[in-house]
This record gives structure tokens, sequence and C-alpha cells, in this order.
């Protein structure tokens, strides 16, 4: 492949007045934005020939890594002003490791670090995505902050895409805190915009609660989980009973109060000095979205959360157990933590995963500030699909799950989980603590609706060809009165692939941008005279 630089050129939008960073590249031949590069603890060169021309780089000139021992060694560069992630978010490189350059037993890997080259500490605030490399071979390694698994140094830090204080990149290669020896080489630095997936459309509401009933929880679609798993405390420490009082679960005024008391209170032969609710859902689902609308309690020692277990799960007391369903442990099971909130860190909400692979300090894990969590709703979205889990926050995503690899111990969710609600309380509780609730004020759950059966449902009344198609595509009903609208191509697994948009069109509709399909099966989704049809379609 001949070696070719692409810059994409991106417009950034402004912030407070300040200039933003349109792009940033450099191919080491003279084709670059960036003032200057530097090293930390590290040897670099930046017009060094290229020893291995050729696969995917024949670049003549590229960038010289060589780590000798340096405990922290990387490159970096400062750019003048600050990038805006929430449009530009992908860095690219290309690398060469070369294996007998190195030494020790380090992971082979790379990682890719923004921070705040302003600060005195400009570390304290970075943001890293580490990929893995293989050893002698040019490779393009992207890290993509608004897809990709990252980590804040600061847990406490928004996501990546919210940000707005970085202007320095560090490129770090087998990571740090040792004292082996690296050489590699870099080539073709490039910042562009991710191109985005499409959207999965989960447009059937299959469970639902708007807690329009004031009184006691509906118990044909909640559980009181009550049980205490050991005889004296939950397997957190948690130190409260959960109780199925209506003093600490119950309906008013169309919302869920879950609510956590400082009360003396004796259960299953324990007396403990703090009482709160813990609902299981009586629904269990694989795949879709779930929103919930909520407002968290506030107090030191609070910890409420909107969460998932698998239905499979063997614990004590758990609703899908008492039903025969309990077959592994957690965390086989798989948890999918839509929202967490510690009392000790008022303004911020976390989502997280747990698995076989990573549980309990969790790497799995992304969150952002949200400074009314306790005095505001917010709507807490989990999407789920088989491949990736998404978390986000009124619109805002700020974690995805999609390990390189799904296996048992990496992704257990191809199976059925159910939905918990619940407020525990931790030993560092306040001691001024006397009560506060977790306000729900709906949850709703969506899945795929089964677009194969409308075909058979409603007689199509248009005339879709040609059948198989390749570029051009006519949906004609032959009635000049009819208006045909919301034309949508999905693929087969009820994925939206692209709206179509129409205007007055009198029975007919020809679509022309279909060039960029895949062939395969489709299916086209429209409205004519308000009523919902579906077609499968062959692209050629």
């Amino acid at each position: 492949m001949p070696h070719r630089l692409l810059i994409a050129t991106i417009t950034l939008l402004p912030f407070l007045a300040k200039a933003q960073i349109t792009e940033a590249y450099d191919d080491f031949e003279g084709n670059t934005n960036i003032p200057a590069w530097a090293p930390d603890d590290c040897g670099l060169n930046t017009e060094f020939a290229n020893p291995v021309p050729g696969g995917s780089n024949t670049s003549a000139t590229v960038l010289r890594y060589h780590d000798t021992g340096g405990q922290y060694a990387n490159v970096r560069f400062d750019m003048n002003d600050q990038f805006d992630l929430s449009v530009s978010q992908v860095f690219s490189i290309q690398i060469y490791i070369p294996s007998n350059g190195l030494t020790g037993n380090q992971p082979n890997q790379v990682s890719l670090k923004l921070q705040d080259g302003r600060l005195a500490q400009p570390w304290v605030t970075q943001s890293e995505i580490i990929k893995p490399v293989t050893l002698d071979e040019w490779q393009t390694v992207t890290f993509d902050f608004a897809n990709d698994n990252y980590r804040n140094l600061d847990g406490s830090s928004p996501p990546p895409i919210q940000r707005t204080d970085f202007n320095r990149v560090l490129i770090q290669v087998n990571g740090e805190n040792n004292s082996d020896h690296v050489l590699a080489y870099v080539d073709d630095v490039q910042l562009y915009a991710s191109e985005v997936a499409p959207e999965p459309v989960f447009d059937q509401l299959v469970w639902s609660d708007e807690f329009d009933t004031d009184g006691a929880i509906d118990t044909d679609k909640w559980f009181h989980q009550t049980q205490l798993p050991n005889g004296t405390s939950w397997y957190n420490g948690e130190i409260q009973h959960y109780t199925d009082r209506i003093e600490n679960a119950f309906v008013e005024d169309g919302v869920l109060h879950l609510t956590a008391r400082k009360e003396t209170y004796t259960n299953q032969g324990v007396t403990k000095d703090y009482t709160s609710a813990r609902l299981n859902s009586k629904f269990a689902f694989t795949y879709g979205r779930v929103d919930i609308r909520a407002k968290l309690p506030t107090g030191v020692g609070t910890w409420p959360a909107l969460w998932m277990l698998g239905k499979n799960i063997t614990e004590p007391g758990a609703y899908w157990e008492t039903q025969g369903f309990g077959t592994v442990s957690w965390p086989q099971c798989g948890e999918i933590d839509i929202m967490e909130h510690w009392g000790d860190n008022q303004d911020y909400v976390s989502s997280a995963i747990h698995t076989p692979s990573s549980f309990g300090g969790t790497v799995n894990v992304g969150g952002r500030i949200l400074p009314n969590a306790s005095t505001e709703f917010h709507t807490y979205t989990m999407i789920w699909t088989e491949e990736e889990i998404r978390f986000s926050v009124d619109g805002v995503e700020h974690y995805t799950y999609q390990p390189d690899e799904q296996n048992a111990d990496t992704w257990p969710f191809d199976a059925e989980q159910y939905i918990l609600f619940n407020v525990a309380i931790l030993p560092n509780i306040d001691p001024n603590f006397t009560e506060s609730a977790m306000e729900v004020d709906y949850i709703r759950i969506y899945q795929r609706s089964p677009l194969t059966d409308l075909d058979e449902v409603n007689a199509n009344p248009a005339n879709l060809y040609p059948n198989p198609f390749t570029e051009r595509l006519h949906i004609e009903t032959g009635n000049p009165s009819d208006q045909i609208r919301a034309v949508q191509l999905y693929d087969v697994q009820g994925i939206l692939v692209k709206d179509y948009p129409t205007v007055q069109n009198n029975g007919k509709v020809t679509i022309d941008n279909t060039g960029f399909l895949p062939a395969g099966l489709y299916l086209m989704r429209y409205v004519v005279n308000g009523k919902v049809y579906v077609k499968k379609l062959v692209k050629e």
C-alpha cells in the first residue's frame, strides 16, 4: 500500500470564545501542525529513517522512541489550544515495536494519555486509553475517547468527551513504573472524528411501572428481597435490614419512595439500627433499553443503586432464586449497574459492569459529575445489545462496555437479567443521618418490535421495486392521494441503518443513496396514511 497521510479537517465548536483545535497531525516528513515533540525519561528522534519500510508503512521518516529504563518514560506534545472531544475524539498512530528491542516481561501495549499541560501536575486529571499491540509489524492503533474504555486518574472527572481542558497528548509503550527497556517507532499521528454507529432501535415498550397508584408497591411487578445472606449483613458489609414494610417502600403522588431510616429493628433474629428496601423485578429480559427517572438520597454512608443481575444467580432470598432459576453464583451471572451513587461523593454518579474477568473494584466503570442528582429528577438509561452495553444520563453517554473478545468471562450478558432498586447503608453512615429516600418517577423497558412479523400482519399497499435492488429503490402505492411517511431501512436484527426523509409525494418515493449498503437482506419500514408496513428487500 503506498504511504499516505489522511488529514481530517474538523471544525470544532467555540468554548468561552477561545480558539479550538481544528486538527492535529504529524507524518514526520514535514506535514504537521504539532508545535513540538518532547520526551520524558526517554530518548526521542523525530527524524529517524524508517528501519522497516513495508507493509502498511513505506514512509521514509518516523519517530524513534527509546526507553532505556526510565520509570515514567513517554513522548508527548502540547497544542496551543484545547481539544473539543465532543466533536473530534479519535487519535490514531502507526507503531512498530521490534521484539529484540524489549527487556523484561511487561505487557505489549501502547497507551495514549490526554492531559492539561497548563497544570503544574498535568497528570492529575488525565484520561487514558490502553491498547494491545503486536510485535515486529507495523500496525494502526486507534484511541477513541467517545467509544473505547478509558481510565480517568481522578475518578470524579467527567467523561473525556465532556472535557474542554485537554491540550497535551502522551504516548507510552509497555506501561510505566518499571525500568524495562523499550524501542519503538511511531508514525502518522492523527486526530479525527469517530464514525457514529447506527443507534439501536428499541421501540416496543415491554414492561414498565409508572407508580401511579398510591400505597404499597405493586406485588405483581415487584418482590421485596429481605432475607439476610449470612445471618448478619449483606455481602458488601451493609448494615441495614431490608424490610417489606410500607415505611421503607411506598408510592405517593406518582412516585416510588425507597426510604432508608435510622431506627432499631429486629428481624431474622438480628437487631440493626437502620432499615431500607431492596426490590427485585418479576420481569427478566435479554437486550433492550431501560429508562429510569429518579432522584437520589443524600447523606454520607448512603448507597443507592439502580441495577441488574442475571436471572440465574444463586442468591438466598432473591426472587428468581425462589422460583428455581438459580444455577450460577456471582459474578458468573453478570451484573449491570445502571446507576450507583455514594453519599460521600455527592456530585458523582457511576455505571459499571461486573463479570468473572473483572468484579468488585471493577475496571469496567465510568461516570459523570451530576451536581443536582439529589435535588432534581434525571433519566438514567442503559442500552444493551448483542455487542455492547451503553450508559447515559439525560441523553449524555458516559460509559460503554464492549469487550474485544466475548466469552464466559467477559460477556455473561446473553442471558436474561432482572432489575433491582435499593438504598444500602454503609458503616461510615453520618451519625446525624435520620432518613432519606430514593424517588423513582418511572421505569420503562423497551425491546425491538418484531418487524419481521409486521409484513404478515399488514398487507403491503405499496410496490417496492426493483427487488433485489442495487442503487435506486422505488416505493409506489399507485394512489396519488396516498402519502408515504417515516421511511426507514433496518437490518435483519432490527437495527436502524438509515432514515430517509420524505416530502409531499403523492404515493411515490424514490431512494437513491443505497450504494453504501453491503449485500444482504433488509427490512423497509414505512407508513402509509397512518398505518405501518414492512417489506423484506434484498440488496445485491
